[in-house]
């Protein structure tokens, strides 16, 4: 992230936040499995095989496999337009999917795993040199960073606040979750609605050099 300006980083965040939100509506809606979160998808895939539990097993696999798809979609699509409508582009994508989540003519399920795509091709917003450079959906690889950048800031003499880009970008998908529970308490699916909506709102903002 030390690579980007201030209005990217603020991009990022949003976007953050979107994952987080969209992960707690799947995650109470599913009954703990993750939209956003392969990780957590894929130990409950290796525990619903071990323990010959094939539901389990499915469901995670099927979350994991439209999570890819997604990411192949927004990738795919990024590519093939200028590098400085890339963030435009895919972000109207993402809201595209979660719109035709929230209109649920296929049911709880495949609706589930349109937002998993929609999270997915979220991740191309951010590419640098053909690779993810700030995952939006998942935070380990963030908190390592963190972690590293306060060591560098307190021992080592490196940037007093190298660390603080990681910590907001935790720290919104962490609000975006608690938005997230609270809005499935008082409207259940339907808040996916605001999450297209923040999307959509999102591509007519960002700036055009925000992935550059």
């Amino acid at each position: 992230m030390r690579h980007y300006d201030r209005p990217a980083v603020a991009l990022a965040v949003c976007l953050s936040m979107l994952a987080g939100y969209i992960d707690a509506i799947g995650f109470l809606g599913m009954g703990g499995f993750f939209i956003s979160f392969m990780s957590g998808n894929s130990t409950r895939f290796g525990v619903g095989l071990a323990g010959g539990d094939w539901r389990v097993a499915m469901t995670a696999g099927g979350l994991i496999l439209f999570f890819v798809i997604g990411v192949m979609a927004g990738t795919g699509l990024a590519r093939r337009v200028a590098p400085g409508r890339r963030p435009r582009v895919v972000l109207l994508l993402v809201a595209a999917l979660l719109a035709l989540a929230g209109i649920g003519p296929f049911g709880a399920a495949a609706t589930m795993l349109i937002l998993a795509a929609a999270m997915g091709a979220e991740n191309a917003v951010f590419e640098r040199d053909n690779e993810v450079s700030i995952g939006l959906t998942y935070m380990t690889g963030t908190l390592v960073r963190l972690g590293q950048n306060l060591v560098n800031a307190l021992f080592f003499g490196g940037p007093p606040f190298g660390w603080a880009r990681y910590l907001l970008l935790w720290a919104g998908l962490a609000a975006g979750t608690v938005a997230g529970a609270m809005t499935y308490a008082a409207i259940g699916l339907s808040g996916v609605w605001f999450g297209a909506a923040v999307a959509l709102l999102l591509a007519g903002a960002v700036r055009t050099a925000a992935a550059d």
